[in-house]
Formats: C-alpha cells, sequence, structure tokens
C-alpha cells in the first residue's frame, strides 16, 4: 500500500456560548453560508452549526457547539488561531474596510509567513485570520444569497495554528504517523522570541502546497495550559478523500499504538479522533458523503437537520433547543 497522505483541513469546530448572535455574525458579518443546522451528536441538547461556502465543500466548513460555558481561558495545548482564505489582496482590502465598519475586532494588513494577513475576533473572542491563498485549494462554491460579494468571499480554511509547550513528541506524531513535512519556520507574531513551525499536508508528488494544506505549530513553553471555553477551539479535523483510505488510517493508527475513538459515522463523513501528545484533540473525516446527503442543497442549514439515528427523537430533541433566528 502506497503511503497515506491527508489532502488539507478538512474542518475546525470550536465553542459558543451565544448561538444566536454566532449565527448571525457568521452569515451576515462573515458571509458564510449555514449548510447545516443539526445538533452535536455526542450531546444532543446543543446545536451543532456548520458554515461554509455555497455547498459545503469540504474544507471550508468552519462549526461550532452550542454550550453555556464561560470564556476560554487562553494559554498552550490548544487551537490559537483559526486562518480564513481570500483570493488576493483586493479581497483582503475589502475585508479591512468591512471589519472596520462592522465595529469588529481586529488588527492591521501585515506579511506573515509570507503572505498577507488580517488578524480579527469574533464576539466571544474566537482567533480568526483572513490568509491570501492566490487561488490555491479547491475551488469553492459562492453563496448567492451571502451580504459579501462572490469575489470576496471566504474560499476555505487554513492554515490552522496550534500553541504547545514543547515540540518534540507531537513533531513524531505529525512526521512518522501523519506524514506531514516540515517545510519552513517564523518568529511568533506574539512572541517573535518563540518560533512557529509550519508542517504541511499532501503528497509532495504533486507538488500542491497552499494554507489550506498547513498546520502551524508555536511552541510556548512561558505560557500556561489553556482552559476550555466559549471563543475557544474543540478540535481540528483533516481530510482523507475516500471511505478506504479512512479505513487505511485506522490500521495505520493502530500499528502504532495510537488510541483512537474506533470509527465513527457522522453521516455526513466519517470520523476517526486522537489526540496528539499535547493533548489536542484532532479528527480524521472523509470528504463525502457530504451535507446534500439528506437536504436539498437550494434549502440547507434552513431547518433542523438530524442523522436518521435521532429521528424518533426529534420532538424531544427540537424541545430542548433555543430559537436562533
Amino acid at each position: 500500500m502506497s503511503t497515506l497522505h491527508l489532502t488539507g483541513i478538512h474542518h475546525l469546530t470550536a465553542v459558543s456560548a451565544d448561538i444566536r448572535e454566532n449565527k448571525r455574525f457568521y452569515t451576515q458579518d462573515l458571509g458564510m453560508r449555514l449548510v447545516k443546522r443539526s445538533v452535536n451528536q455526542d450531546d444532543v441538547s446543543a446545536y451543532h452549526l456548520f458554515y461554509a461556502d455555497g455547498v459545503g465543500t469540504p474544507g471550508t466548513d468552519l462549526t461550532f457547539f452550542d454550550w453555556p460555558v464561560p470564556r476560554e481561558r487562553r494559554g498552550n495545548h490548544t487551537v490559537t488561531r483559526t486562518a480564513l482564505r481570500v483570493r488576493d489582496e483586493a479581497s483582503l482590502d475589502y475585508w479591512h474596510s468591512r471589519l472596520k465598519a462592522l465595529n469588529i475586532t481586529h488588527g492591521e494588513i501585515v506579511e506573515r509567513d509570507g503572505r498577507p494577513t488580517l488578524d480579527f475576533e469574533d464576539h466571544e473572542g474566537q482567533r480568526l485570520a483572513l490568509v491570501v491563498d492566490g487561488g490555491t485549494g479547491d475551488a469553492p462554491t459562492p453563496w448567492e444569497a451571502s451580504p459579501v460579494p462572490a469575489e470576496h468571499q471566504i474560499r476555505g480554511l487554513g492554515p490552522i495554528t496550534m500553541t504547545v509547550p514543547n515540540l518534540r513528541n507531537t513533531d513524531l506524531v505529525l512526521q512518522r504517523v501523519m506524514h506531514l513535512r516540515p517545510v519552513r519556520e517564523y518568529p511568533d507574531p506574539q512572541s517573535p522570541a518563540h518560533t512557529v513551525h509550519v508542517y504541511e499536508m499532501g503528497d509532495p508528488a504533486t507538488g500542491r502546497g497552499g494554507p489550506h494544506t498547513e498546520l502551524h505549530v508555536a511552541v510556548r513553553p512561558d505560557l500556561p495550559p489553556a482552559h476550555p471555553g466559549a471563543g475557544g477551539v474543540h478540535h481540528v479535523a483533516f481530510r482523507t478523500p475516500t471511505d478506504a483510505d479512512y479505513h487505511a488510517w485506522t490500521e495505520h493508527f493502530s500499528h502504532f499504538g495510537l488510541q483512537t475513538s474506533g470509527e465513527v459515522d457522522r453521516y455526513y463523513f466519517r470520523s476517526l479522533y486522537f489526540r496528539e501528545p499535547n493533548g489536542i484533540l484532532y479528527e480524521i473525516a472523509t470528504d463525502g458523503p457530504g451535507f446534500g446527503v439528506d437536504e436539498d442543497p437550494a434549502t440547507l442549514g434552513e431547518k433542523v437537520i438530524l442523522p436518521p439515528r435521532f429521528e424518533a427523537r426529534r420532538a424531544e430533541i427540537l424541545a430542548g433547543l433555543k430559537p436562533i433566528d
């Protein structure tokens, strides 16, 4: 069997304690489409909302669990910034003006790791950035109803930045187990005396890199451990294209003696969860079958959709959810 390769960021799941405002912010201010309005399959008392491009293309999903928890206490042992890709510097200029007009907390456009970048935060302190990708990655499908013009809409996720106190064991897992490649380093923008290490996914024979394939690992032994909460990240998921590859990853991790969740069918994709050595939760997720498997693509996200195993409990589940429109 040829060496397995992850093909990029699949999705990132974060936490909100204000899900109504969360929906407004990501659909109206950021212009992303709510492509799936569902529940956390491990805690059906909570929404699980998926924001993406016009059709929910893998690699464009930013998702949120609805949990009534205090704000995250920032630190290491967690994902610390999620980048959203735009096509070019003209789009970044558009977004700088838009964030300012909407009174969204933001920085200035800077060059970071060789790319124009604009940091900002949502209303709960979720750390985000807009990064120019120059058209790399799968072409997204614009959302026709977005308040953002098609040419400036968010194209997908990546890179994802995580922060750890020590690189050694994380590096071993990224390289030897997950087959990521270390490609470069740059000074930590928050503390230039420390270093961010860039790892790239994908088959090097294809030569297809870009921010959608990158995981950035900041090494910050000076920070305390983060405490999970609203405005924080729950996990990051990486793409594997087919069910065959997904099953092969399960066998691969077993060979290394890595403890995983076992294979989990999330209905819209197949999942496999594990924690890397610094405790950050990773997921391997398949590209399909996708969000259109149980919903008309024209009306994605307009009503609560439940995977079939929860349909018998629909009335009970919906009664426990708060209105968000």
